[in-house]
């Protein structure tokens, strides 16, 4: 894909900052990824890089889009031959990181004095062939005690609130189930029973309506504890157990939806208590456009599907199940929040006849979602914060409209595979040559409101 080089899209010549970027992105090759051109991830990546060649073999599990440094973007600087300059290295690969840093301006005034001198989200796209570990996201306060006494483990200092937004049917644990549900689930499962212990689900069995949240959390705490700290000698025994008796029950009725996704969850993890532990929370199904929001200190496991993924600015992840990774299951139990519940979907709120706006309740971020007709035109208004757009298919035009800055661009050919990072105050005209979806990441348009 031939990338369009103008003063306008390649402004580091000049050393312009109130000008649209284009970026080169990363990709994360984790296990759980859909392999070679199945996965969404690798076409993005293999578009947005030129010249990145897809292994069939490999998984592609996210392609990111920011300033964290364990998936660093970087600015596209075109050269050419005709004017005899050469850059050196460190020129060439500037990253977005340390060109914020060095250009603060283009973050926004408010943005600055709130998070500093760096990007407060992550952007990113998602493609799930298998379940990813039962986790959950340490608030700021355990985020800084955990990256300082295992740095190795958790890169960073920072809180990680997320939101999932489906590109494809998308699928999700999420969130601890309701107190009816799990009662109903300790009187069918007799493995969890086994597992926890008879005194213990006794204690859930007798809560009533009128008992106090503290009390119900209280005893939840101890029951999940219990069970995701099993040996794994009786977590052996308990998954082996599961397996047989809701294989022989599915030839005289029709298993749950849950039960069959247990056993979908034990073929790629034997033997793991993730599979037990996912009784206990919501199964959630997602349609395209619809979206799901995490906030910290909440379990959760992604399934299967595509999304387009948004969070502050973090990679802190505690692992405690369906995952060869380090787990802490110590730290993840004493920090969930126990509440229980079905999660709040966001069908989005539209801004336009083309575009869909989520909102998240977390300052960072929202995201919005444009399907622009072909030759149809899309408006995205100046904000004090910055913008990273993604083109997910198709082609289009791209217009901009510096308004501190009072520099306007001609139309700029954009393409699938394409990110472009948007400074402050910058107005974007996008009008489509085909079929184009595109997505938006930028700062909670409510955080400027309030402030």
């Amino acid at each position: 894909m031939e990338v369009v080089n103008t003063d306008s899209l390649s402004p580091m010549k000049h050393h312009q900052t109130n000008t649209v970027q284009r970026l080169r992105c990363s990709v994360q090759n984790y296990d759980w990824g859909r392999k070679g051109c199945e996965s969404q991830v690798a076409k993005l990546f293999a578009l947005n890089s030129d010249s990145v060649e897809i292994d069939p073999d490999k998984p592609y599990a996210e392609f990111w889009m920011g300033t964290h440094e364990s998936g660093p973007s970087f600015l596209v600087q075109k050269w050419e031959e005709s004017n005899g300059i050469l850059p050196d290295d460190s020129e060439a690969t500037v990253s977005l990181k340390s060109w914020v840093l060095n250009n603060p301006n283009v973050l926004g005034e408010k943005v600055v004095q709130r998070w500093g001198h760096d990007l407060p989200y992550l952007f990113k796209v998602l493609s799930v062939a298998k379940a990813l570990s039962i986790q959950a996201h340490p608030d700021k306060e355990l985020a800084k005690a955990l990256h300082k006494l295992h740095p190795n483990l958790y890169k960073d200092d920072n809180h990680k609130p997320e939101m999932a937004l489906a590109i494809t049917h998308f699928e999700a644990l999420c969130g601890f189930i309701s107190l009816e549900e799990l009662k109903s689930v300790l009187h069918n499962v007799p493995e969890i029973v086994k597992l926890v212990g008879s005194a213990d689900v006794n204690q859930v069995l007798q809560i009533s309506g009128f008992d106090e949240k503290e009390n119900t959390k209280s005893v939840l705490r101890s029951v999940f504890s219990k069970l995701m700290s099993a040996s794994q000698e009786e977590i052996i025994k308990a998954t082996s157990e599961l397996k047989i008796r809701l294989h022989l029950e599915s030839q005289v009725r029709q298993l749950s939806d849950k039960e069959m996704l247990v056993l979908r969850l034990e073929k790629q993890y034997p033997a793991d208590i993730g599979v037990i532990s996912a009784f206990f929370l919501n199964y959630v199904k997602l349609n395209p456009g619809e979206a799901l929001y995490l906030g910290a200190n909440e379990p959760h496991a992604y399934i299967f599907g595509d999304c387009i993924e948004c969070m502050a600015t973090s990679d802190n992840v505690v692992r405690a199940g369906l995952t060869p990774k380090h787990r802490d299951v110590k730290t993840l139990c004493s920090m969930l929040t126990y509440k229980q519940g079905y999660p709040e979907i966001l069908q989005g709120v539209p801004l336009s006849p083309y575009v869909m706006r989520y909102l998240p309740p977390f300052d960072e971020f929202e995201v919005d979602r444009c399907n622009l007709p072909q030759g149809e035109s899309a408006a995205f208004p100046a904000v004090p914060g910055p913008s990273i757009f993604l083109v997910m298919q198709g082609e289009g035009t791209i217009r901009t409209n510096s308004v501190k800055g009072g520099l306007i661009s001609e139309g700029n050919i954009i393409a699938e595979g394409d990110v472009l990072f948007a400074p402050a105050n910058t107005e974007i005209s996008i009008t489509s040559a085909s079929e184009l979806q595109l997505y938006r990441a930028g700062v909670n348009s409510r955080f400027f409101q309030a402030t």
